[in-house]
């Protein structure tokens, strides 16, 4: 299959044809994504809190962000990679931005950045320096305490507007894509209808132009908390635990390993002057 392309994503909103992204962090991840055909994988710093055990994103460094690009990159050819800019890599400027953005695609190999947060002149900067960019609007979990906690963006008329803005603004520094996340459902609508570039939404309802779901969530892989607006499709994590509780009961009672799984060639007899 050939690479998932910006073009081919702009083609698939004016089709009418949903996008899938999910996030991935390692290469096993990205390579199970791979055979499933999705578009477009997010190496997100939600791995601060799947992968490394941080109760947030914030905590994330972009050293450990390049460290699980290059993996994913390696396991996944076909669908977008997307290299996540972690908290403190792009706040104090274009100049800053463009500094940690160049080192997400030349040490990690990724093809395009994600950033939270309405920063157009960001945006500008990293877009005139040949660098494609995400943007991520609605709830954006880097800053979330200054947006009053995980919860709900854009419920009056006032803040929806002000998020509808906000997404003509990034489109119009070169943005060539927006993630929506956390926002009532005609927002939703609202906003993938107001902009030309696709709108990928994660708890922003049907009407988006593509959905994203976090890999540990979807999957029951993380159980710390599961936001309203994720579908598990399966529960892998308690699966796993099935089968490491059957694999340590086994080699309890010794019944693990079996005939089928020793090396013969040699007898007891054989090694009975071995000492």
């Amino acid at each position: 299959m050939a690479k998932v392309t910006i073009q081919q994503l702009k083609e698939m909103k004016q089709k009418g044809e949903q996008i899938t992204m999910v996030t991935a962090y390692d290469y096993s991840q990205a390579v199970l994504v791979e055979k499933s055909g999705i578009e477009i994988i997010l190496v997100g710093d939600s791995l601060s809190m799947t992968m490394l055990g941080h109760p947030g994103t914030v905590n994330l460094t972009t050293d450990e962000m390049i460290h699980h690009i290059k993996p994913v990159v390696k396991g996944a050819p076909t669908p977008m990679i997307v290299g996540d800019m972690v908290f403190g890599s792009y706040n104090e400027g274009p100049a800053q931005a463009v500094r940690s953005a160049n080192r997400l695609m030349k040490e990690g190999g990724c093809d395009v950045i994600k950033l939270e947060g309405h920063c157009p002149e960001v945006v500008d900067a990293l877009v005139k320096g040949g660098i494609p960019v995400q943007g991520h609007i609605g709830l954006t979990p880097q800053t979330a305490s200054m947006l009053g906690g995980f919860k709900v963006q854009g419920k009056s008329l006032d803040a929806a507007q002000k998020i509808v803005d906000e997404a003509k603004s990034l489109e119009d520094a070169g943005a060539f894509s927006l993630v929506l996340e956390c926002v009532p459902e005609e927002l939703g609508r609202a906003v993938s209808k107001a902009v030309s570039i696709p709108v990928i939404g994660i708890g922003a309802g049907r009407y988006c132009d593509g959905q994203v779901l976090v890999f540990h969530d979807m999957l029951g892989l993380f159980d710390k908390f599961l936001p309203k607006f994720v579908k598990q499709y399966a529960q892998v994590g308690q699966e796993i635990v099935r089968a490491l509780e059957e694999y340590k009961n086994e080699v309890k009672i010794g019944a693990f390993p079996g005939e089928q799984h020793i090396f013969g060639g040699l007898s007891a007899e054989d090694l009975k002057d071995i000492k």
